[in-house]
């Protein structure tokens, strides 16, 4: 099934034409500039552009949001305008487009997208998804069942968040090396295995385009694996959320 994918950040509002059966892209990316005010007014206006003016979209839409998202409503926003709090964004995306709207977060959008075509697909078990970039973010399954909304960049190390020792801005705000941040990298792995004990990790972000040159310098009992999609998983997995029945996707 086509379905228009669609991707929110402070980078922008990203969104191409998604076959979800395959999980392959249809057509050409088209992003707006940077996001200087991420206000409800202001996402709005510019989705109404992306959608109705640039592609012309009449169908289902799926949106990859920046924050925890639970029944189509924003439940916090650390990573964008608190006015989005308490908000029914499926409701509001759907009456300024005029199309029915899927809204999820974008981390568990990336990893729906690795669990079902990419480097997780056909794995069962337990895996944690993480997108390791301006923050962290984090994605949970079990048996490829989705645990929605879990933020473990937020878990701290000794006061610190881990978002804030390990992601892949503070390596380049501290200018930190392969070696340096990969020890990093190895504190969060080993903390989260130490609550979650998983099967697999799965390294997103700009962390999975530096695997061959980071991924030698880290050293834990579970294995791990860089994420397949690269700008495209928040995407491709929030067209698929559109067309699936929750059921079968989150883990209940």
């Amino acid at each position: 099934m086509e379905v228009l994918g669609i991707d929110i950040g402070s980078y922008g509002i990203k969104g191409c034409i998604v076959e979800t059966e395959k999980g392959e892209i249809l057509s050409e990316h088209y992003s707006t500039p940077p996001l200087q005010d991420t206000s409800p007014p202001k996402i709005l206006s510019q989705m109404h552009q992306v959608v109705k003016k640039h592609f012309n979209w009449s169908g289902p839409i799926g949106c990859a949001f920046p924050a925890p998202v639970s029944h189509g409503n924003v439940v916090s926003a650390k990573r964008i305008d608190p006015g989005w709090v308490d908000v029914d964004a499926e409701q509001l995306f759907a009456e300024i487009t005029g199309n029915p709207v899927t809204v999820i977060n974008d981390t568990d959008a990336a990893g729906l997208a690795e669990m079902h075509f990419g480097a997780g697909k056909h794995m069962d078990g337990f895996v944690i998804v993480l997108a390791v970039g301006t923050g962290i973010g984090s994605s949970l399954f079990i048996d490829r069942k989705l645990i929605p909304n879990t933020e473990l960049g937020q878990i701290e190390i000794q006061g610190v968040t881990i978002e804030n020792l390990a992601s892949y801005k503070k390596r380049k705000e501290e200018e930190l090396g392969k070696k340096a941040w990969a020890k990093r990298l190895q504190q969060m792995l080993e903390t989260y295995e130490k609550i979650f004990h998983p099967d697999l990790f799965i390294l997103g972000g700009q962390l999975s385009r530096k695997a061959k040159k980071i991924f030698p310098y880290i050293k834990i009992n579970t294995s791990f694996k860089p994420a397949s999609f690269e700008n495209e998983a928040s995407i491709v997995g929030a067209a698929m959320i559109a067309t699936e029945n929750k059921e079968t996707v989150f883990y209940r």
